[in-house]
């Protein structure tokens, strides 16, 4: 983002902060769903129940070892286009965040069906990994490993930033984020290599087929799955012949989504 300069005044800074501290905890409203961005200030906000969806690069330090800048930039350029593009296309999803080499989404989901929608979203995204996979390996590119982490709960959504600036963004503060982010730091390790991590609350809501698809994890009190989309699995295996064995077998959630 652009920035607009201002040269710093410490009297000013002083006053923003006393305003800042004074303000009223009644400022911030319980809303049954995401609200618009437009209707942020920076004195109010807003609780909401919404869930968090996480994607990381598994062991991605790594990857510099292996390969040089440009080959890097592709690297990631194809993971976080693809990640995000599947995010935006759910019109569930309110917002999209970067960080490095993890793409997270919130999600405006006060009805169950929405969260069956984010984690039908999560499949997308594991099915895509396997193509992508497919075309750096044609390419002498190293294979990525990505974990996915969702959750559910209460959050507070405010607006961040420098006044008159042109630098704010939107804030969410809760556990349903660090859980979401924890969730997604544990997938995929260890001996399972489970690549979708979900809390008791994502899986207490999703739909009976979905919950079939999943698995308890008796070590992080979760539950687990290797979940694809069954028609970009399909695209998969009619058209990347030559893959390694051991993808086939995977559960997988309808093509409709």
């Amino acid at each position: 983002m652009e920035t607009k300069f201002k040269s710093y005044q410490y009297e000013d800074s002083f006053e923003r902060l006393d305003g800042i501290l004074s303000e009223s905890d009644t400022s911030f409203q319980e809303v049954n769903e995401i609200p618009a961005r437009d209707k942020l200030t920076y004195k109010n906000g807003y609780y909401v129940n919404c869930s968090a969806l996480f994607v990381d690069i598994r062991d991605s330090s790594q990857l510099p070892q292996s390969h040089r800048r440009p080959t890097l930039a592709k690297i990631y350029r194809c993971f976080i286009s693809e990640i995000v593009a599947i995010m935006n296309g759910n019109i569930n999803c309110s917002e999209i965040r970067i960080h490095g080499d993890c793409v997270s989404g919130i999600y405006n989901t006060p009805l169950r069906p929405q969260i069956d929608s984010m984690f039908a979203d999560s499949a997308m995204i594991h099915s895509l990994i396997k193509v992508l996979n497919y075309k750096f390996k044609k390419k002498n590119i190293s294979e990525i490993k990505v974990g996915i982490g969702m959750d559910y709960g209460r959050a507070l959504m405010i607006k961040s930033g420098y006044s008159g600036s042109g630098l704010n963004e939107v804030v969410w503060m809760g556990d349903v984020v660090n859980s979401a982010s924890n969730l997604c730091g544990k997938a995929n390790k260890g001996w399972g290599n489970e690549v979708i991590f979900v809390s008791n609350g994502i899986y207490s809501n999703l739909n009976k087929d979905n919950k079939e698809l999943l698995s308890y994890n008796s070590e992080y009190n979760c539950y687990h799955g290797n979940v694809v989309n069954s028609a970009m699995d399909d695209w998969f295996n009619e058209n990347c012949k030559d893959t390694p064995s051991g993808l086939s077998g995977l559960s997988g959630i309808g093509g409709g989504w």
